[in-house]
Order: C-alpha cells, then sequence, then structure tokens
C-alpha cells in the first residue's frame, strides 16, 4: 500500500508540472531607454497556458509603462512553436520609464490548466541623466513637434514663386543688356558768345568805314549797307520786323524814342530811299552827316549791361527722341522689376522659416 501510495504520488506532478521563469535585460538603463522582459513557461505537452495581458501605456508599477508585449508559442495569438521544446511558450514585454529609481518588478502571474503560477521577481534600475546646472546657456527649451512629411499643399506657393522670381530675373537681365546695348543719346548744350545788337551794329559802321564806303562814288551800295544795319539792330533791339517794313513804318513804330534822334533817323531813311529809287546823288559831307546820325541813333537806343552769353540746346531728331523715350522705359521697368524680386525673394524666405522652423 506504501509503495502504491509513493507510485502514485511520483507519477501526479507529471501531469501538473509546469516551470514559469521571468528574467529582464537590460537590468539597468538611462531614462528613456528600453528594456525587456521575457516570461518563459515550459509545460507538459497538452497544458492550457495562459500569459498576462498587458496593454500599450499600462503602468506595470507606478514610474514603469509598458510599451508593446507579444507571445510565441503554442499558445500566443502569433503562435510559433519552438524547435528546442515544442512545449515551451514565451512572452517578451517591453517597458521604459522617465524617472530615476530603483523599481521592484512584482511576480507575473500564469496560468497552466486554470493554476495560477508566479514567476520569479525582478528589478530595474534607471538612472536619471546628469546636468551641470552651472552652464544653464547651453540648454535649449523643447522645440514644437513638425509634422512630416510636408504637405505639397504648404511648400507649393513658395515653390511656384520662386519660378516667378526666376523668370522676372531672366527678364530683367535680358531688358539690362539691351539698356547698356542701347546707348545714351547726350544732348550736350553749348555756351557761345554773342555780340549785343548795338555792338553787332558798331562792328558793321566801322567796316562800312574800313571800307570807305563814304567816300565811294557809288551811294546806292553805301546807304543800302548803312539802312540795313541800322534795320537789324532795330529789328534785335525792339523785337519787331525792321528788314520787312518800309523807312514810314519803322519811323512810326519808333515814335515813343528820343524825338532828335527820331528826325536824324528819318532824315537819314529819306536820304537813302532817294539814293536807291530817285538815283539822287549825295555830297560826301552828306553821307558824313548820315553816317554820324546813325551812330548817335545807336547809342542813344543802346541796352548795356546785357548778358553776353548764350544757351545754344542742340535740335534732336525724331529717332533720337525716340531712343530716349525707350531708355526711360527701360530703365523704370528694370527698376520695378528689382524692386519686386527682392520684394518676392524675402517673401519666400519668411514662408520657408514658417514652414522649417
Amino acid at each position: 500500500m506504501k509503495k502504491f501510495i509513493l507510485i502514485f504520488l511520483t507519477f501526479l506532478p507529471l501531469s501538473t508540472w509546469a516551470q514559469v521563469t521571468a528574467k529582464i535585460s537590460p537590468i539597468e538603463m538611462m531614462i528613456g531607454e528600453q528594456a525587456q522582459v521575457t516570461i518563459t513557461v515550459d509545460a507538459p505537452e497538452g497544458a492550457q497556458v495562459e500569459m498576462p495581458v498587458f496593454q500599450p501605456r499600462q503602468m506595470l508599477v507606478p514610474g514603469v509603462e509598458v510599451i508593446s508585449s507579444s507571445t510565441t508559442g503554442k499558445a500566443g495569438e502569433n503562435s510559433k512553436t519552438s524547435e528546442t521544446n515544442p512545449n515551451t511558450r514565451t512572452m517578451t514585454i517591453t517597458l521604459t520609464s522617465f524617472d530615476g529609481n530603483l523599481y521592484h518588478l512584482p511576480p507575473f502571474i500564469v496560468k497552466v490548466n486554470g493554476k495560477e503560477q508566479k514567476t520569479n521577481e525582478l528589478a530595474l534600475k534607471v538612472i536619471e541623466v546628469e546636468v551641470d546646472t552651472t552652464k544653464l546657456d547651453k540648454f535649449f527649451g523643447p522645440k514644437d513637434v513638425q509634422d512630416n512629411p510636408f504637405q505639397w499643399s504648404d511648400w507649393s506657393p513658395s515653390f511656384w514663386m520662386s519660378v516667378l522670381i526666376l523668370l522676372l530675373m531672366i527678364l530683367a537681365i535680358y531688358l539690362y543688356q539691351r539698356l547698356r546695348a542701347n546707348k545714351p543719346i547726350i544732348a550736350r548744350i553749348k555756351i557761345v558768345k554773342r555780340l549785343l545788337p548795338h555792338q553787332k551794329a558798331m562792328k558793321e559802321i566801322e567796316q562800312i568805314k574800313a571800307d570807305k564806303m563814304v567816300t565811294s562814288e557809288d551811294s546806292k551800295e553805301y546807304y543800302t549797307k548803312l539802312t540795313d544795319t541800322l534795320r537789324r539792330y532795330i529789328e534785335e533791339r525792339y523785337g519787331f520786323s525792321a528788314m520787312e517794313m518800309t523807312s514810314a513804318e519803322i519811323i512810326e513804330r519808333l515814335m515813343q524814342t528820343d524825338q532828335q534822334a527820331l528826325d536824324e533817323l528819318r532824315q537819314l531813311f529819306t536820304t537813302a530811299d532817294l539814293v536807291k529809287f530817285a538815283k539822287y546823288s549825295t555830297m560826301i559831307n552828306e553821307n558824313d552827316a548820315n553816317l554820324v546820325s546813325a551812330i548817335d541813333f545807336i547809342n542813344q537806343t543802346k541796352l548795356e549791361n546785357q548778358p553776353t552769353e548764350e544757351v545754344v540746346k542742340p535740335q534732336l531728331s525724331e529717332k533720337d527722341i525716340r531712343t530716349q523715350k525707350s531708355r526711360r522705359l527701360l530703365k523704370w521697368i528694370v527698376g520695378i522689376l528689382s524692386i519686386g524680386i527682392v520684394v518676392l525673394f524675402g517673401y519666400v524666405m519668411y514662408q520657408i522659416y514658417l514652414l522649417v522652423y
């Protein structure tokens, strides 16, 4: 009877026996790193094994968080029979921690044929990062989370605007080359010395004297040159067309001048008309008197202290004027394009800055 009981007790554990173990690797880690707990169950063939169930982000113990868990072997969802022992079940639990401490992990409970069996206890040491608080300037605050990858809708405005900038740059360079090739039309202003009306008249009278026309037998030529000199002087001095007027018309226009000088001028013009049109012959002393009358009239009516320099502006052709207008237009267009390129480039850089940072 004792032998039978002994044999029964010997074979009884063989049908319910199971070995449950747990190990952790590594047993020491830095904050934020990961450790893996491996639960191994060696059970009799045909035994029903129920592994513990853990959800992601479940706290195994305060301070230790479950990241994921997976089971291999006949009892797992992803069943895979061990080549060395077909009755072995394995469960892998990935853990992490963000608080430095030494954690005690309680035994894991595994059910074999409905009977609970506990693993061995484990320990996990989490080491904090040492921070040198005396050098805070080396540390920077956290940055916002950037969604990756970037969406094309975020980048498309900057991309097409960059293409536009490139096209505007090409156009600006082309117009600038055109502007350089189209040489400017420079209208050079000349400043010339000019004689005052009375100076011109006196110069011509001196020439009449030099030619000894006063004593010449050709009185008509003498009086023609003398009256033409006076007509040009009157025209420049008073501003009316004396060259195209008769002697009487000239005298009538000059009625407001000195009466004595005007009487002498009237006598001179009368004599000149008689010589030119009526073949009147004059004496030398009469010619001298008329010459003196001309000189006296000029001296009495002359305007001094007048500008003796004249600004002469050259006349540009229609082609030159069109060239100047086209150059001004090109300058405006190139300037506007340059400003637009700079503004668009700054805007694109700002948009990229917002997307990246």
